[in-house]
């Protein structure tokens, strides 16, 4: 990726609704160049999707919780009886293996916290593996994912 290139995502990022018009006057090519090089940056994964980004209050999202998770073992069977079943949980927005004392790091948002309770009692507490989660209440969101600072 050159300067035009990242020029070009860092404007996605922020509005992917930009015509075609307007993202080629504000990185100064012309309309065909500009529109080759999103279709190149598509086609070579950098840009992978379009999405709206919803207020999750807006919607009744109202919990956010942080989980750490600690799996009985890092076998592979282990990680991936833990992977599928994260997977199925729509409820589950990012899942990471994180280093540390645990092993992943999960953000989930549900509407109240009694939805929680049974996500937590129904769900979460019988995926195979799992040995321990600590789950942290978010009360304020200072700043949220808006994209990736390409410099």
């Amino acid at each position: 990726m050159d300067d035009l290139d990242r020029k070009i995502v860092t404007i996605l990022q922020q509005d992917s609704q930009v015509s075609m018009a307007a993202l080629s006057d504000r990185i100064g090519l012309s309309l065909s160049a500009c529109h080759r090089r999103v279709k190149l940056l598509e086609s070579a994964g950098v840009i992978r999707n379009y999405a709206a980004q919803i207020d999750r209050a807006a919607v009744g999202l109202d919990v956010q919780v942080f989980i750490e998770v600690k799996l009985n073992s890092q076998r592979r069977e282990d990680l991936e009886a833990f992977e599928k079943a994260v997977a199925l949980m729509p409820e589950i927005l990012e899942c990471h293996m994180i280093t540390g004392e645990f092993d992943f790091l999960m953000r989930v948002c549900v509407r109240s916290p009694a939805d929680y309770e049974a996500l937590y009692r129904s769900r979460l507490s019988t995926i195979p593996a799992v040995s321990q989660m600590k789950t942290m209440l978010s009360l304020w969101t200072n700043k949220e994912f808006r994209g990736f600072h390409l410099g």
